[in-house]
């Protein structure tokens, strides 16, 4: 199983910043993490916001997010190799320095990694969970590997072994786990299709609707 990640690529103008802002927010919902919606937000801001102010407005960036172990990891990718953001002392009249004094408060560490084209500056934010079985994942990935583990060592899953599931283990645990749960459904009266449409609904908003 993968780690949840997600890339975009766009031109840093002003007007992106929203949408990249409303991205960040629909995948870490997805990911089971929206406690970190306001600082991944204003990280993505700062660090766009530097792009444009000290690179230049209209310069093609890349946008990176993805879960590293126990922490969200953000990058912005651009072509400038010399334009370094530094982390600056500033006083209270003074804008220069403080978007990356603002993303050095709300994280726990940052950092800009130099290529022979690009840079990449990049932010990590802690996100207080814990590898499960060798990977480490979203508060959704776990909640649901906890449970087809259940299935699994419960003999749900012919020729299942307890603990980490197999891929193909995994795929079948997931079946069972479905078809259970629509059982319970139609035990206390529910529309089991209807869970069913209204699941695959919200499934493809969160996957697919911030994508452009």
């Amino acid at each position: 199983m993968t780690q949840p990640s997600w890339a975009v690529d766009f031109v840093a103008v002003e007007e992106e910043v929203a949408v990249l802002r409303r991205n960040v927010r629909a995948h870490l919902r997805a990911w089971g993490l929206p406690e970190l919606v306001d600082e991944a937000q204003l990280c993505v801001s700062e660090l766009v916001a530097n792009v444009i102010a000290h690179v230049g407005v209209g310069t093609p960036t890349t946008l990176a997010v993805q879960l590293t172990g126990p922490f969200l990891r953000i990058e912005v990718h651009d072509p400038d190799t010399r334009a370094l953001p530094t982390l600056m002392s500033t006083d209270d009249d003074s804008e220069r320095g403080r978007g990356m004094v603002l993303v050095g408060a709300v994280t726990d560490r940052w950092g800009v990694q130099l290529g022979a084209d690009r840079k990449v500056t990049w932010c990590e934010i802690a996100t207080g969970l814990l590898p499960v079985g060798g990977h480490d994942g979203c508060l959704r990935m776990t909640r649901v590997e906890t449970v087809m583990g259940l299935y699994g060592a419960h003999g749900a899953v012919p020729g299942s072994r307890s603990g980490r599931l197999g891929i193909t283990e995994g795929e079948e645990a997931a079946i069972s786990v479905i078809t259970d749960l629509l059982h319970w459904l139609s035990a206390y009266g529910r529309d089991a299709d209807d869970v069913l449409d209204r699941a695959q609904v919200r499934f493809e908003v969160e996957v697919f609707e911030p994508r452009r």
